[in-house]
């Protein structure tokens, strides 16, 4: 079989004015190399669509384990491909599935070393283009989970979100306890995914509603926010309470910032009287987590335990409108377009 000689591109052509809008970005059909020695050409069948690109683009933040993207870049980020090429003497073969951070693009070529082969017998291979392994790594690394423990997910309805509650009841929390932007995402995950009480910030404080469902107090929080939704959070904290800090939806969907900071005032007299524990989270840290991450999600997905809610996006050419969604507040789950 002929192997492909073009590929399509999403690139990134004007720095947003605020939140990016379709069009900062263009789709190109550019020259694609044949592999050269050493090099693995991938056909990608799906990639993630992630907050996370707005902090990127957007240029703000320091010490970021990815690169900032600039006009004329292309996007990446963690993507699902199907082996086209690959040498004879590696552990690769045509057929083969892997995952790769060469999103955004039809075809990629990589090193073996950087992709990510996929069991054969693996029960849901898309389940691996999501970010939910923060999730897990944040709840078992950062704050450990114990059985009876009341447990707050801010930014609850993303791909994140919509994992971590139910990890969070499978590693034995007796209470779970979401934040979404909007009464219909607070319904599904309740209704959907588990989740005890779903609270939508705005109109009634935030601090009230919280207060409510948590009348005794949180144990541990994976906050996904920061903002004021940490600060009532720590407000809201037992003694002793644990705070996994892995995302900053706060600033990332602000059109004002540049997605590269979260503000958010703590109370420091309460963090140091209740012994609270404040941890911010990244996957780089943990080299170890994505091979234990996968083995313990293909037994949750084999015995029906656990779901990865997805908002799917046919083709490359609706990419950017489905990066723009996550803005919006029109996806839920994983957002993952499909190619």
């Amino acid at each position: 079989m002929a192997l492909p000689t073009t590929a399509r591109v999403v690139r990134l052509t004007a720095a947003p004015a605020g939140l990016p809008a379709p069009g900062d970005f263009t789709v190109t059909e550019e020259p694609l190399a044949a592999p050269g020695p050493g090099e693995v050409l991938v056909r990608n069948r799906a990639f993630l669509v992630f907050p996370g690109l707005r902090t990127l683009i957007g240029g703000a933040g320091s010490g970021l384990p990815m690169p900032h993207i600039a006009p004329g870049d292309a996007l990446f980020g963690p993507a699902l491909g199907e082996v086209l090429a690959a040498p004879e003497d590696g552990p690769l073969r045509p057929g083969d599935l892997v995952t790769h951070l060469n999103g955004w693009r039809s075809h990629a070529l990589a090193e073996a070393a950087h992709l990510t082969p996929v069991p054969s017998d693996f029960p849901d291979p898309l389940a691996l283009v999501s970010a939910a392994s923060a999730g897990y790594g944040g709840l078992t690394r950062s704050v450990g989970v114990r059985p009876g423990d009341v447990v707050l997910v801010t930014g609850a309805a993303g791909a994140v979100g919509t994992v971590a509650g139910q990890v969070a009841r499978l590693l034995g929390a007796a209470r779970v306890i979401g934040t979404t932007r909007s009464p219909a995402k607070a319904e599904r995950l309740t209704a959907e995914l588990g989740y005890d009480a779903a609270l939508v910030p705005g109109g009634r404080p935030f601090a009230e509603q919280l207060a409510a469902a948590a009348p005794e107090g949180v144990d541990v929080v994976l906050d996904l926010v920061g903002g004021e939704q940490l600060t009532a959070a720590v407000d809201a904290a037992r003694h002793g309470a644990r705070f996994a800090l892995v995302g900053a939806l706060d600033g990332q969907l602000a059109p004002e910032r540049r997605g590269g900071d979260a503000p958010a005032v703590i109370d420091a007299f309460r963090v140091a009287t209740l012994g609270l524990s404040l941890r911010g989270f990244t996957v780089l840290d943990h080299p170890d987590l994505e091979a234990e991450w996968r083995e313990r999600l293909a037994g949750w997905l084999r015995a029906g335990e656990i779901v990865l809610p997805r908002t799917p996006v046919a083709g490359i050419d609706r990419a950017v409108g489905a990066l723009t969604g996550l803005f919006t507040g029109d996806t839920f789950g994983t957002t993952v377009v499909e190619l």
